[in-house]
């Protein structure tokens, strides 16, 4: 048994399986496929977190990163899945580890190229959830939000591979890449983790 199933054996949760979504009609869309259970603490410090951060997940699938979000000092914890078979197993999985959680939680089942992104929300985190114009339109979602509240924002975007979109909206900055573990230099850059964030003018 892996490393992965046996935390999840531990906690009571499920988080560990690759799945579909669920026969939701959503092209663009990319199968659930979790994090790993360090990827957030290697590029996000707690000491770099307060309570008046926000965080969102977007594709948030089972919730493996809500979960570990939550163990934060961030004021709330959003998750959005479009899929609600993977969004009720997330719920599961909130509720097997409720008394471990710092953050208070709410996941949202939505489709991210219409979600209205929280205008409190700081920290943005996505791990190669959707493509080409789902993608694109998530982005114009994050930059109305910008609009609507200037402030800092944050995104974590694991294996960046829509970066030229994010990026070319002018309003983000490369700030930090962190190589995926993966055993070629080429093969850990497409897997890297990467943090961009967004300053008020």
């Amino acid at each position: 048994m892996s490393g992965e199933l046996l935390v999840d054996r531990r906690w009571g949760t499920e988080t560990s399986r690759v799945a579909d979504l669920g026969g939701v009609d959503a092209p663009g869309r990319v199968r659930y496929e979790p994090s790993g259970y360090l990827d957030l603490r290697r590029v996000l410090r707690h000491r770099d977190v307060t309570p008046q951060d926000v965080f969102l997940d977007l594709g948030c699938g089972k919730g493996r990163i809500v979960l570990q979000a939550a163990r934060y000092e961030f004021g709330r914890v959003i998750g959005v899945e479009v899929s609600p078979e993977l969004c009720e197993v997330a719920r599961a999985n909130v509720r097997a580890r409720r008394d471990h959680l710092r953050s208070d939680v709410e996941l949202i089942v939505a489709d991210a190229a219409t979600f209205d992104i929280p205008d409190d929300v700081t920290v943005i985190y996505l791990y190669n959830p959707f493509r080409g114009a789902v993608f694109a339109a998530a982005v114009d979602q994050i930059v109305s939000s910008l609009n609507r509240a200037p402030r800092r924002v944050r995104v974590i975007y694991r294996t960046p591979l829509e970066e030229d979109v994010l990026l070319g909206t002018g309003r983000f900055r490369l700030t930090r890449s962190v190589p995926g573990l993966r055993p070629t230099r080429a093969w850990a850059q497409k897997m890297s983790t990467r943090i961009y964030v967004a300053e008020p003018a």
